[in-house]
């Protein structure tokens, strides 16, 4: 077998894909491609969190509809959280970033409401995009339900435009 027929191979199973839905391919490569470009850019660690935790939710998603029988419960929500910590955890290394979060309620400082705690930048903004991900179907569907019909690739367009000014807000703040 040539290399030509290996690399063929993976875009045959497009064509044998009955019907595309949210989350499908597109909107998972399209994460993958913004993780690209933001740090490509240059932009803070924080956002490139922000879209690898989008990507790996998205991710999960996907692969949770391929498999029709739901085998254990909960199943959908298992796949997607190995996704997440399949893709987050081995990427930590590489975009770790940290920074300084002083909480003051009440005391002086060093007490247990009035410190300065270390957060781990990526990491939080990879749960904001894995968050964000998970709501656009139901936002999706509310516009949806409230509208009484779907607009043309209405939900990659509410994920992205969501994640890209969630992005331009923190860029703005973190700089």
């Amino acid at each position: 077998m040539n290399i030509k027929k290996i690399f063929l191979i993976p875009f045959l199973f497009i064509f044998m894909v009955d019907e595309v839905l949210a989350h499908c391919p597109l909107c998972t490569a399209g994460a993958a491609v913004a993780v690209g470009g933001a740090a490509w850019l240059g932009v803070s660690k924080i956002i490139i969190g922000l879209f690898i935790g989008a990507f790996a939710v998205s991710t999960g998603l996907w692969f949770s509809r391929i498999i029709k029988k739901k085998y254990i419960p909960y199943q959908t929500l298992l796949i997607v959280v190995f996704s997440f910590v399949a893709t987050v955890i081995p990427l930590s290394p590489i975009i770790s970033e940290v920074y300084p979060m002083y909480i003051s309620l009440m005391g002086g400082y060093g007490t247990l409401l009035n410190r300065t705690y270390v957060i781990n930048g990526p990491l939080i903004g990879s749960l904001i995009g894995g968050g964000i991900v998970s709501l656009m179907p139901w936002l999706s569907s509310r516009i949806t339900k409230i509208n009484g019909k779907t607009y043309p690739f209405q939900g990659i367009i509410l994920t992205f435009v969501t994640l890209i000014v969630l992005a331009t807000i923190i860029q703005l703040i973190v700089i």
